[in-house]
């Protein structure tokens, strides 16, 4: 599969996608967001892809944002459209089976944050500059950030950024509980990949579950929450990855998990 504005990466088990509009500063345009789609989908059917790396190309940007050429020229029918299109992408990414990791390179603004927040867990180099600046555009946050940014660092931090639309910085941003660790920019990408590969050798429907109870989970009482997960750790149970890793265990061997 080929994309005009994406560039994709096999690292073993480890796929690391790109986003690659340097010109524009990696900005999020309806062409974009449809490669990403296809991107993800493709990703969650292969069975040889264990994790995933999301980055931007160049040393500026992660992602800066929405293309504000393309929002400009919406009416507001289109406009709705393409949140929605927006929404449906950063959920395909949430509740992907596999983990996915942001590597924050630059602004991360926007959209760019929106599509940050939608990883299951973020990295930052000393340059990232994060933020939801839509509110200098006479607008709000269009892909879910003010629903998940909230959700993750608190309503009251969460309104700072969004009303003034101010980024903070990558230490400021770790503080916060957005990201969860900050690196040299030239050791970032490695960084996020060592961490990918480390989620990648362990057992792969251990690690789809506990993505699915958490996401799900979160949003249940406690006590069907609990069930939830007592059911997802009986089905774990089934696997031979399980016996597997007890026995690599009580063997004191490194376990060997295939996905069975």
């Amino acid at each position: 599969m080929t994309y005009e504005t994406l560039q994709i990466e096999m690292h073993d088990q480890v796929v690391v996608l790109t986003v690659a509009r340097p010109e524009k500063l990696n900005a999020l345009d309806h062409r974009t967001i449809g490669e990403l789609h296809r991107a993800f989908e493709a990703f969650a059917g292969d069975d040889s892809i264990r994790a995933v790396v999301v980055t931007g190309a160049g040393e500026k940007a992660f992602v800066a944002g929405a293309d504000i050429a393309e929002i400009r020229e919406q009416t507001p029918l289109d406009a709705r459209r393409f949140s929605e299109r927006g929404q449906q992408l950063m959920r395909r990414i949430e509740t992907m089976t596999k983990p996915v990791i942001a590597a924050i390179n630059g602004y991360c603004l926007g959209g760019g944050l929106e599509l940050a927040l939608a990883c299951h867990v973020r990295y930052a180099s000393e340059n990232a500059r994060l933020g939801l600046p839509e509110i200098k555009l006479g607008i709000l946050p269009g892909f879910g950030g003010t629903q998940r940014l909230s959700r993750l660092i608190g309503r009251g931090r969460a309104l700072e950024m969004i009303l003034t639309g101010e980024p903070v910085d990558a230490h400021t941003a770790e503080g916060y509980g957005i990201v969860q660790g900050v690196v040299d920019a030239g050791e970032l990408a490695e960084h996020a990949l060592g961490v990918a590969r480390r989620l990648a050798a362990a057992a792969p429907h251990a690690v789809g579950a506990i993505l699915e109870t958490t996401d799900k989970g979160l949003d249940m009482p406690l006590e069907q929450g609990l069930a939830f997960e007592t059911a997802r750790f009986a089905l774990c149970c089934a696997t031979e990855d399980m016996r597997e890793g007890t026995a690599a265990f009580l063997e004191k061997r490194k376990p060997q998990f295939r996905g069975r």
